[in-house]
């Protein structure tokens, strides 16, 4: 099992200034190369101070220029959100920049206030995605692509250049339905997932899935991966525990506000609203602890054949801090997620 650092660009204080929090992503994601991570994700939201990265695309670009071998993954590029017939040769130009090392996530979106703004509400976005990843896969591996459908009907063209990396980029899709990972995994794409509040139902539901769907696709499927994303935070002490967790549950009151809650925004600053959890039941789902019971609850990850686990740990604590938990998961954890996988 492999781990991913997720670049989640969260900052409470929008007194911060993006420059600060693109510095210390960066900061980050060289860290995470020095400390044998495989990759970092990028997330793509707008107008809002939660997971805020309006381009991945531009931001992978700038760490290629800044690491050597990291994985460069986008998690996820909202494809509901661009037009495709631009967008494509925006992958192709950034896996060229990139040197091959962009793996280009997709979904549907899950904020419905940065959506509705942007054009595309969410109850059409699955429908909307559906199509543009088929106008998009086809722009990036034929030549003289037309397409009359819902979304998009356009004349032959070919998007320029041709893409480095042949027959086109790699592909990932988010998706948490069983099903959805099942039939993703059939037409061939790698699988973001997350059971969100951690049921462990729901996680071996999703394993199930695509362990199966590869099971029947024999040596077609062998290559491909899945991808689990859990908020996880490698503390030093007990009352940095405490501490975290406390700031999960005012992370959570800005996310759920934007996720499933009413929206409430004001100049980019996701208001915080009352949670009808408790911060015990909130800590129960999250993997916010010390190494040794880290080790404990991310087992069942390792046995299970997540191929990585992409770790969401931004909270809002001081760039220092994090860097400190990123060195104690990779030197107090991993190693021991590791072993575990290669038994199983």
């Amino acid at each position: 099992m492999e781990a991913n650092h997720f670049l989640s660009s969260y900052y409470p204080d929008t007194s911060y200034g993006g420059k600060r929090l693109f510095d210390d992503m960066v900061e980050q994601a060289v860290t995470a190369e020095r400390l044998g991570y495989r990759g970092v994700t990028l997330p793509e939201h707008h107008l809002i101070n939660v997971l805020l990265m309006p381009a991945p695309l531009q931001m992978a670009v700038k760490l290629a220029c800044e690491t050597e071998h990291l994985e460069l993954v986008t998690s996820v590029a909202v494809l509901p959100l661009h037009d495709m017939r631009m967008f494509a040769g925006e992958v192709v130009q950034a896996d060229i920049l990139t040197d091959g090392r962009l793996v280009l996530g997709v979904g549907r979106g899950a904020f419905a206030y940065e959506m509705a703004r942007l054009g595309t509400p969410i109850v059409e976005s699955k429908a909307k995605f559906d199509e543009s990843l088929d106008v998009l896969i086809a722009l990036l591996t034929e030549e003289e692509v037309s397409w009359d459908g819902e979304y998009y009907r356009f004349e032959p063209m070919t998007v320029m250049p041709r893409p480095m990396t042949q027959p086109m980029p790699k592909l990932m899709v988010a998706v948490m339905n069983p099903s959805g990972i099942a039939a993703c995994t059939k037409r061939g794409f790698d699988i973001q997932t997350t059971p969100l509040a951690g049921r462990p139902e729901l996680f071996q539901a999703q394993v199930a899935a695509h362990k199966e769907a590869k099971a029947e696709m024999g040596d077609a499927g062998r290559h491909l991966r899945i991808m689990m994303s859990r908020v996880a935070y490698c503390t030093g002490s007990e009352a940095e525990t405490r501490r975290m967790v406390q700031m999960a549950h005012d992370y959570y009151s800005r996310f759920d506000n934007v996720f499933t809650g009413p929206g409430i925004v004001s100049h980019g600053d996701v208001a915080q609203l009352p949670r009808d959890q408790s911060i015990e039941e909130l800590e129960e789902n999250l993997v916010i602890c010390q190494a040794d019971e880290m080790v404990d609850r991310l087992a069942l990850y390792a046995a299970a054949g997540i191929d990585e686990l992409i770790l969401s740990s931004n909270l809002g604590q001081h760039q220092g801090e994090h860097l400190e938990a990123m060195e104690r998961f990779a030197s107090d954890v991993l190693p021991h997620l590791q072993r575990i996988a290669a038994a199983a």
